[in-house]
């Protein structure tokens, strides 16, 4: 096992994002879902609308007890009580939980402000889910759905824009192929939207405006332009050099948020097939349960494609134009899942929970191991990403692992025992106190001007490149 050199974030330091995340975000989280079920509780019992009244009453009565127990929970969590082992749900990674868990109580680790706090979020949504197994009938009820549905259909301007940029490049693909100048160009602005489609995250942004969300969306060149600057570490030059080598690549994508992240890693992906000759087939990576909020579980990713092609999802197109370009891009997408140009690393029906002997090369990333651990925990999807060309990482913490790793540290020796596997891009804004790869007095200064919170709140990105080692 990889041991890292420095301990993990202390959840009670109260300048780090461990802390806020104890005392506001996972209480506001709970609280949010409380909120849902109390809202939705009638809808419980009618969708589907072949329930039984038998089996409605019983969703009705389920959605309560779920409600009394995260009610529970909520205090428990707020008087630093221990962390209790999981019940066997029948679903994965149960018995992982709670052998770590078991290390933590020896440690005197095992309370809500003891534990690490990666740990504990990981905890947190996998106790959440069995809590909706346990009642047979909500197991395949997502809590966090709606927040994601909502959020992305407030997406609109964001997402017509990428379709009409993506509309003119299709037009030119042949001139853009033969251009290795202009690819070098579309590539990196591609890449800069596919980073920064990664701050749009729900279990940290918990109030959004539809102003917050056309800010954070904004994906014009003038907006990218404007971003260059919170790059701190910018490996795009290594990565196209790597790309541009490639001939019928298959390119993995892990995903990290639904909605809006989820379309610009689409529209990434469709660029890499559509407007360059290296690249053939992309396989995107999902949870297999609701977890942190938003991350893309199978179904939503499948829910995608209708959204895209309704053309009353975003409401009013702001034009009939750009309507048509969001129709076609999304019915060329719709073919490149029906091909294989597109695929998900599980069958695409795949259920939460992955059941049914389904899901099995997505159990790993909603385990509570960072990702150095994966060829000794999880040999089999380990092996399968080393046939890919290149495996790009949304946002993911646990490359890197709750650790107090210096800024200055190499991206490569932060991720351990994971470097050189197969080639790996993470692109990543930061949303946690971890940040490896940047200068020492960059890090100092930007920690002195505003008290740290540049590590946590989105505004600065990474831009991190591994290749594979022979």
């Amino acid at each position: 096992m990889f041991d890292p050199p420095y301990p993990p974030y202390d959840p009670t330091d109260t300048k780090c994002f461990s802390y806020d995340t104890l005392i506001r975000r996972w209480p506001v989280i709970l609280t949010t879902i409380i909120d849902h079920l109390y809202r939705v509780g009638h809808e419980l019992a009618t969708e589907p609308n072949d329930l039984s009244p038998t089996v409605a009453e019983e969703r009705i009565e389920a959605g309560k007890a779920i409600i009394e127990k995260i009610s529970k929970l909520k205090y428990e969590m707020g008087r630093d009580k221990p962390l209790l082992p999981i019940t066997d749900d029948g679903e994965p990674s149960v018995g992982l939980f709670n052998q770590e868990l078991a290390a933590l109580e020896v440690q005197g680790k095992n309370t809500w402000f003891t534990a690490p706090w990666l740990y504990a979020e990981c905890y947190l949504y996998r106790l959440l889910r069995g809590y909706f197994i346990e009642t047979k009938v909500l197991e395949h009820y997502d809590p966090f759905a709606s927040q994601k549905i909502d959020t992305f259909r407030k997406s609109g301007n964001g997402v017509y824009q990428l379709a009409s940029s993506m509309h003119e490049m299709e037009i030119e693909k042949d001139k853009i192929k033969s251009d290795p100048a202009k690819l070098s160009v579309l590539f990196k602005e591609m890449t800069q939207i596919c980073l920064w489609g990664n701050a749009t995250d729900l279990s940290l942004l918990t109030h959004m405006t539809l102003e917050d969300i056309n800010r954070l969306q904004g994906v014009g060149r003038e907006a990218q332009e404007s971003r260059k600057q919170f790059i701190l570490h910018d490996d795009q030059e290594a990565v196209w050099s790597h790309v541009q080598n490639l001939k019928n690549a298959r390119v993995d994508l892990v995903l990290d948020n639904a909605g809006f992240e989820l379309f610009t890693d689409l529209v990434f992906a469709d660029f890499l097939v559509t407007c360059t000759p290296y690249v053939s087939k992309v396989v995107f990576h999902p949870k297999l349960i609701p977890w942190f909020v938003s991350d893309v579980t199978p179904p939503d990713f499948s829910s995608a494609f209708p959204s895209l092609l309704d053309p009353s999802f975003f409401g009013s197109a702001p034009s009939e134009e750009a309507k048509e370009h969001l129709e076609i891009m999304a019915t060329r997408w719709s073919n490149y899942i029906t091909d294989g140009t597109f695929s998900l690393s599980v069958p695409k029906d795949t259920p939460l929970g992955g059941k049914d002997g389904k899901g099995r090369l997505a159990v790993f990333w909603t385990t509570p191991y960072p990702y150095w651990d994966m060829q000794e925990r999880d040999q089999e999807l380990w092996n399968d990403l080393r046939d890919s060309s290149l495996v790009v990482f949304k946002g993911d913490l646990k490359l890197t692992g709750d650790i107090q790793w210096p800024a200055s540290t190499p991206f490569e020796k932060a991720i351990g025992p994971l470097a050189g596997s197969f080639p790996i891009l993470s692109l990543r804004t930061n949303k946690a106190d971890v940040v490896v790869g940047v200068d020492q007095d960059i890090a100092n200064k930007l920690d002195l001007e505003d008290d740290r919170k540049w590590r946590y709140d989105g505004r600065y990105a990474l831009i991190s490149f591994v290749p594979k080692s022979f």
